[in-house]
């Protein structure tokens, strides 16, 4: 009996540090906040991103739409099934259409392709 007891105890106090350690993955583990929006939303035509504190992602790349998951490990954000439409924009760099990870320096999000070439920065609006 008192075995089960002690059983018991062990099985609720892990249950319950594993709640604590539970992390969606959209918070990241460094003390930058990557939820807010980057770029200005107001001018269609140029770059922007809106990352929510539930790991969605929306925005343009100054021509076409985007959306997608994003998830924080330390310093990393990377950008998950990122969709865009396809439209043909003449004079439009669409450089924000090839992003694969970025990260934070104080008020700037630096953006970087699959081959972990900078691509871009966007500079946090709100």
């Amino acid at each position: 009996m008192q075995r089960l007891a002690l059983s018991g105890t062990i099985l609720l106090a892990a249950a319950a540090l594993s709640a604590c350690a539970g992390n969606t993955g959209t918070e990241p583990t460094g003390t930058v906040d990557p939820v807010g929006t980057w770029g200005d939303i107001a001018t269609t035509s140029e770059p922007s991103l809106v990352l929510a504190d539930d790991g969605a992602l929306t925005g343009t790349d100054g021509c076409n739409r985007l959306v997608g998951t994003w998830t924080a490990d330390a310093d990393t954000i990377a950008f998950v099934d990122v969709a865009s439409t396809r439209m043909a924009c003449e004079g439009v760099d669409t450089w924000l259409s090839g992003l694969a990870t970025g990260t934070i320096a104080d008020e700037t999000l630096t953006v970087f392709d699959e081959s972990g070439e900078k691509i871009g920065t966007l500079e946090r609006s709100e």
